[in-house]
């Protein structure tokens, strides 16, 4: 009885080694799919990626160094403070690199953490969705714009906005390599190709920001897409509508 206590336990050690051995080479190959694998934007985006780019809030230097690493072209910005609203970690999004996008308005300027989001958004959402349903490349990505110090839809009390930090976007719409144009407020409803598109950009970055409202959400929403980097702690709740 003891011999067979000893066999059980040496083929048990044996099957965990190599458990781990198995694990770790998944984890090797597929760090977007491991929760403490470190982030890297030129992995492909995962299950873990939204809540890794979240974690970027507080690390400026860090995210900045990731986006420069991917090659993303950008300035960062002098520190912001106005009262209870400003950053720390803004950064201008230029044309050119691996983000071949001009934006609307082109002095946007964002949080890291939504920069990174952004540039995984248009080359994994984005372009493909553009592809598959428009048959075109986009070009451009027309925003509402970042920051803005307020609080929740403009309301004299209450919690303060994403946007009070720029640690949110708002999406208007999209232009085509061919010329034409995708905008939320005329192309969200009705069925077709565009609409398909947009609420594949729409799903796609659900897995890339905290927050994702849509006009699916509420009237406030009818004419854009608002995407967020709010900061939850590491498991807390994320929004997409």
């Amino acid at each position: 009885m003891h011999g067979r206590n000893v066999l059980n336990l040496i083929v048990f050690a044996m099957i965990a080694a190599g458990a781990i051995m198995g694990l770790r080479d998944y984890a090797a190959r597929h760090p977007e799919a491991i929760p403490w694998a470190a982030l890297d934007l030129s992995d492909p985006t995962g299950s873990f990626t939204g809540r890794k780019l979240t974690a970027l809030t507080g690390e400026a230097s860090q995210c900045r160094i990731l986006l420069k690493e991917a090659g993303v072209r950008f300035t960062p910005l002098p520190a912001r403070i106005q009262g209870q609203c400003g950053y720390r970690d803004g950064v201008r999004l230029l044309k050119g690199g691996p983000l071949p996008l001009r934006w609307e308005p082109s002095n946007l300027g964002v949080a890291c953490p939504v920069a990174a989001a952004l540039f995984l958004w248009n080359r994994d959402v984005v372009q493909p969705a553009a592809a598959r349903h428009l048959r075109a490349a986009i070009v451009r990505i027309e925003t509402l714009g970042s920051y803005s110090c307020r609080r929740i839809y403009g309301r004299p009390s209450g919690a303060w906005s994403e946007h009070a930090t720029a640690d949110a976007i708002d999406i208007a719409g999209f232009s085509l390599a061919g010329g034409s144009h995708v905008r939320i407020r005329n192309d969200w409803s009705g069925g077709g190709r565009k609409a398909a598109f947009l609420r594949d950009v729409r799903d796609g970055a659900c897995k890339l920001f905290a927050t994702v409202l849509s006009p699916d959400y509420n009237r406030a929403h009818a004419n854009h897409l608002h995407l967020d980097q709010a900061e939850r702690g590491t498991m807390g709740w994320r929004a997409c509508r």
